[in-house]
């Protein structure tokens, strides 16, 4: 088993026909047909059933690919380790940052990385947890920050607190209900959610229970961020969400506090990574940059 091989099996998985693939890795399908083969007759299964619109990989080749991205992962990482072990800062970093990670910590670690890592790639994905745990299993993702998840991890991950956080009330500027004090003011308004999670209505609505409040009216649901904010802006519609927008100021702008007197606990800023996979020296010291960044931030917040 070849390390091209595997490279030629996760193409094809990933781009769903021969034609495609082999346009991709720059060789003739034949060749990569004669490659795929090859890796078939040695594992004595096939991975991918030929149809007419495609390849699509079998139950053994799901299993396969699985742990080929791991190899491919690790193999990448090793040749960048090493070369950046002796002096040079070629290679890529990958990592998933939630709404806040971008907000407060990446202006502050992105210069200092591109100062001292100038060519190496960095590609940011915007998520949370959940929608990268498989990347981080595998390897294609070398860490993730943003809100702590809900269950409690598998000893495969190692998490770090970053900084503790809270949550606001916005509404949009010149809101009629920009006065109130209290959430038992705002029980008749008309609010938002997010559609982040399975359970985030039912989180919501555990807000205001703990208050022995009413449940919320509940309007709409955004699947992001972004279509949050902007229902809020463009409508009388609240929404509950991170202190952090109010220090931004795109949003600070078009939005406002309402500055209930209820305490809007957040989960918690947390740094998650691979507990048995080291980072490459880039990745290290950008992981190092959003940890500077998050204790200057930590230290900034009142109280």
């Amino acid at each position: 088993m070849k390390l091209h091989q595997l490279h030629a099996a996760l193409t094809v998985a990933e781009k769903g026909s021969l034609r495609a693939a082999a346009r991709e890795l720059g060789m003739s399908q034949p060749a990569l047909t004669h490659n795929i083969g090859e890796l078939e007759r040695e594992l004595g299964a096939a991975l991918f059933e030929r149809r007419s619109h495609g390849m699509t990989p079998t139950p053994v080749g799901e299993l396969f690919l699985r742990r080929a991205k791991v190899i491919a992962s690790e193999s990448r990482r090793a040749r960048e380790e090493v070369a950046q072990f002796l002096g040079s800062d070629h290679g890529e970093v990958v990592v998933c940052l939630s709404i806040v990670a971008h907000l407060v910590l990446l202006p502050t670690a992105l210069p200092l990385f591109e100062r001292r890592f100038p060519h190496v790639r960095l590609r940011v994905i915007e998520g949370s947890f959940p929608a990268v745990e498989a990347r981080l299993r595998d390897g294609s993702v070398d860490f993730f920050i943003g809100p702590a998840p809900d269950e409690n991890l598998s000893r495969e991950f190692v998490l770090e607190q970053l900084f503790d956080n809270t949550r606001a009330v916005y509404a949009r500027r010149g809101h009629p209900l920009a006065g109130a004090r209290s959430l038992s003011e705002l029980t008749e308004a008309r609010w938002v959610t997010t559609g982040a999670t399975d359970n985030a209505e039912a989180k919501f609505a555990e807000v205001f229970a703990q208050h022995g409040l009413p449940a919320p009216r509940v309007v709409a649901q955004a699947e992001t961020m972004l279509s949050m904010l902007m229902m809020v802006m463009s409508s009388d519609a609240l929404a509950i969400s991170l202190r952090q927008y109010n220090e931004f100021p795109l949003t600070r702008s078009a939005l406002q506090v309402i500055e209930v007197k209820e305490p809007l606990p957040a989960p918690r800023v947390v740094i998650i990574r691979r507990t048995a996979l080291p980072l490459t020296p880039a990745a290290e010291y950008l992981a190092d940059m959003f940890r500077r960044a998050a204790a200057a931030y930590a230290r900034s917040v009142p109280g």
